[in-house]
C-alpha cells in the first residue's frame, strides 16, 4: 500500500486517505504493529492531511477494518454532498476551468471539483470544461479528460500555459480545483500550478473556488507556510513517457504542491455547504 500512494498508483488526497486506512486494516489482519504501520503509511505523501487523518482513526478504532470501510463510503456520501452544494454556483452553459484531476479516481467516487461539475451537468446546466494538461504527470490530460469523456462533459485538454490567455479572452467563466490540504487562515495547498490559476483569475475577476471536503481542512496547520512540501522524483520532469527531455545530470526543483491565499479563493466547497472563508 506504501508503494502504490508513492508511486502514484494510488493519488489524490481523498483516495490516499482511504488507501492509507486500508493500509492499517491490512496492518491489523496480520498482527503488524500499527504505530509503524501508520508512520510508513503518512511518510509517502506529508503534503495531503486526509492520508493522516484516515491513517489516525483507522488505528484509534477499535475495529480498525470496518472503520477503514466506514471511511471509504463516508467519502462517496461527502463526495455527492459537496457536488450538489457546488453546483449552485455553476451558471448554465458555464466554461469551467480546473486543474489536476479532482475526479472520481482521486476519490473513492464521484469527485471533489469534477464532483461540482459533474453535479451541475447532472442537473441539466450543460457546463463545457477548460482542461489543464496539469504537467510534470499530466494528470489533466490523462485523467481527468477520460473521466470527462465517460461523463459525457464536454471538455477541450489545453496546455498549462494557455490559461492566462483564455481568461483574457473572457473564455472562462470560473475555476474549480480540489485541494490536498486547506491551512486554519485558509490558505489552500493543492497541485503546483494553482496559485499561478488563482492569481489570473482574481486579474479578471473570474470566480475562484476550491472544492473539497471537510477532512482537507487541517486547524494544526495555521497557515500554507507552515505546511511540509513534498518533492517528487526528477525523473518526473526530465522524461515525457519514458523519453528523456533534458540534458543528463540537469538539476530538477520538483515541488509537487503549492500554496494559494485565502484571499484569492472565492468560495470554499465541502459537503457541509458553500462558504466565503476557511470552509466553516
Amino acid at each position: 500500500m506504501c508503494d502504490a500512494i508513492r508511486t502514484l498508483a494510488v493519488r489524490g488526497a481523498p483516495a490516499i486517505g482511504a488507501a492509507g486506512a486500508l493500509g492499517i486494516a491490512v496492518a491489523s489482519v496480520r498482527g503488524e504493529n500499527l504505530d509503524e504501520a501508520a508512520r510508513r503509511l503518512v511518510a509517502t505523501r506529508p503534503t495531503a492531511v486526509n492520508l493522516a487523518w484516515a491513517v489516525e482513526r483507522a488505528k484509534a478504532a477499535e475495529d480498525p477494518v470496518a472503520e477503514a470501510v466506514r471511511i471509504a463510503e463516508e467519502d462517496v456520501e461527502r463526495n455527492r454532498a459537496l457536488g450538489a452544494a457546488g453546483a449552485a454556483l455553476v451558471e448554465s452553459d458555464a466554461r469551467v476551468m480546473t486543474h489536476c484531476n479532482a475526479g472520481s479516481l482521486a476519490c473513492v467516487g464521484y469527485g471533489t471539483a469534477v464532483g461540482v461539475i459533474r453535479a451541475a451537468h447532472e442537473r441539466g446546466r450543460r457546463p463545457s470544461v477548460w482542461v489543464n494538461e496539469t504537467r510534470p504527470v499530466l494528470q489533466g490530460a490523462r485523467l481527468t479528460a477520460w473521466e470527462l469523456d465517460r461523463l459525457g462533459v464536454p471538455h477541450h485538454l489545453v496546455a498549462d500555459v494557455m490559461a492566462a490567455s483564455l481568461m483574457a479572452g473572457r473564455e472562462v467563466d470560473c475555476v474549480i480545483v480540489g485541494a490536498d490540504r486547506i491551512a486554519a487562515n485558509g490558505d489552500v495547498v493543492n497541485k503546483i500550478g494553482t496559485y499561478a490559476l488563482a492569481v489570473l483569475a482574481n486579474h479578471h475577476g473570474i470566480p475562484f473556488y476550491v472544492a473539497a471536503p471537510t477532512s482537507t481542512f487541517d486547524p494544526a496547520s495555521p497557515d500554507g507556510a507552515s505546511v511540509p512540501i513534498e518533492q517528487r522524483p526528477p525523473e518526473e520532469v526530465t522524461t515525457i513517457a519514458g523519453v528523456q527531455i533534458a540534458p543528463d545530470d540537469t538539476d530538477v526543483d520538483n515541488r509537487a504542491f503549492d500554496v494559494t491565499p485565502a484571499a484569492l479563493v472565492t468560495n470554499y466547497i465541502t459537503e457541509e455547504g458553500i462558504s466565503h472563508s476557511r470552509g466553516g
